[in-house]
């Protein structure tokens, strides 16, 4: 099944949509929506647009991923990766992005700084029990698979 998204280009700056940059791709691409450069000093985030609103079907969310490029050659990523777009958000998606890396990061207009996943979602029904049914991992966290 492909979800059909529709997309409105939202903002003063016009955006291309969102494209696979290959026939594998799993995400769509998104660019930045700046009128100007933006610079990122190390340590700092910053909210960048991405000009676009979405309406996401029901029965699916959009997921805004960093780009694994800009993470390896800058240390760019993305403060809550990843960030989820709602089926019932219609306003303009924005991604914030954090500079992990030594030196200032120039984010250009119309740059690739995203990319946009969408996926099926299951809604769950709870059930408040008394108790719970035991594994081996138990109540281990973090750490207690392994090294």
């Amino acid at each position: 099944m492909t979800p059909e998204v529709r997309v409105k280009r939202v903002g003063p700056v016009e955006v291309p949509l969102p494209s696979y940059q290959t026939a594998g791709s799993a995400g769509l691409d998104l660019s930045a929506a700046l009128s100007q450069r933006v610079v990122l000093p190390p340590g700092e985030r910053r909210l960048i647009p991405t000009g676009l609103a979405l309406a996401i079907p029901p029965g699916f969310e959009g997921q805004v991923r960093p780009r694994s490029g800009l993470a390896l050659r800058h240390g760019v990523g993305m403060v809550n990766s990843p960030g989820t777009i709602d089926a019932d958000f219609r306003g303009e998606v924005g991604v914030i992005l954090v500079n992990h890396g030594s030196e200032p990061f120039v984010v250009e207009p119309l740059a690739r700084i995203a990319q946009l996943v969408i996926a099926p979602v299951a809604r769950a029904q709870l059930a408040l029990v008394e108790s719970l049914d035991s594994t081996d991992r138990g109540a281990g966290g973090f750490g207690s698979t392994g090294h």
